[in-house]
């Protein structure tokens, strides 16, 4: 369903009758069907109610075209050696337009949950109102620090590459690419259901440029590290040991970063969500939400 949120429209997925609410924030150019159904429905089956949503200019939410398309090479590049990023919006925006969601939806508070760039957004929500964050999730993300190592270089050629023809072939060949790159090593894929999964995010939407706006807005966010002391929110971070996008470096850094956060490093996760690393992250998730989910 569409919802109006901070402005623009939103696409959500409301999932459960439970309660408190988990809120699912997905990560660079995925949309929320990219939350693997094993995942949500264990958060139901523990008592919660799960709402996921497609990031803006991604899915079925609203795009912003109108922004044109950013050089992420020479954005990038700025951000290395600490010069200004021009982004059309900021992971500040993302994250109003996450408790747009909530608004929408008349809730006053969530546990939230974030992978990779949707974790950075849930970093941004909780110092942005505490008061509204039961707890936060941070997966497979970063912190955000300039020195922090970056991805290996064969993922960085696999994520600026393009798909060789403009069909929907081409387009999920080109996908089952990157995750081969990207995923875990000690949770092997099953390539048919990743093709299964892959077709459906392009048929539902296909929207590339969105996602070089959404990496351009993570490289703006400059200032992010040197404000998570602030985070009050009782804090998990889960990350792969053997992440080739974002090392465990970032993990640990971001578990430093954040006052009493419980780091959980686990060996062979890399960044993707195959049924191993999904019941790897619900081990210390699900007992994390118990605890700060109040009487």
């Amino acid at each position: 369903m569409k919802v109006r949120a901070n402005g623009i429209d939103i696409e959500v997925e409301d999932s459960g009758a439970g309660r408190p609410v988990v809120l699912l924030v997905m990560g660079l150019g995925m949309q929320l069907v990219a939350w693997p159904e094993a995942f949500v429905q264990a958060l139901v089956d523990a008592g919660y109610r799960v709402v996921r949503f497609d990031n803006r200019d991604i899915g079925l939410s609203q795009h912003f075209d109108a922004a044109g398309v950013p050089n992420v090479l020479l954005e990038s590049m700025k951000h290395r050696i600490g010069l200004p990023v021009r982004a059309p919006y900021g992971l500040h925006d993302m994250a109003g337009d996450a408790f747009g969601v909530l608004d929408a939806l008349g809730i006053e508070s969530a546990h939230v949950v974030g992978v990779s760039m949707g974790g950075m957004i849930a970093q941004r929500m909780a110092l942005a109102a505490p008061q509204r964050v039961l707890s936060l999730t941070s997966i497979m993300s970063s912190s955000g620090a300039r020195f922090l190592p970056g991805p290996k270089p064969q993922v960085w050629r696999a994520l600026m590459a393009k798909p060789e023809g403009t069909g929907e072939d081409a387009i999920v060949n080109h996908y089952v690419k990157v995750f081969k790159v990207i995923g875990s090593p000690g949770f092997p894929l099953d390539e048919p259901q990743l093709r299964d999964r892959i077709r459906l995010g392009v048929r539902r939407s296909y929207h590339p440029v969105g996602t070089l706006r959404q990496m351009v807005a993570i490289a703006s966010d400059t200032r992010r590290a040197a404000e998570l002391h602030r985070v009050t929110a009782p804090t998990l971070v889960v990350h792969g040991k053997d992440d080739p996008l974002v090392p465990f470096l970032c993990g640990q850094d971001t578990a430093r970063r954040i006052p009493n956060a419980q780091l959980v490093g686990v060996h062979g996760m890399g960044h993707d969500l195959p049924p191993g690393v999904v019941q790897s992250i619900l081990t210390p998730l699900v007992p994390h939400l118990r605890r700060n989910s109040g009487p």
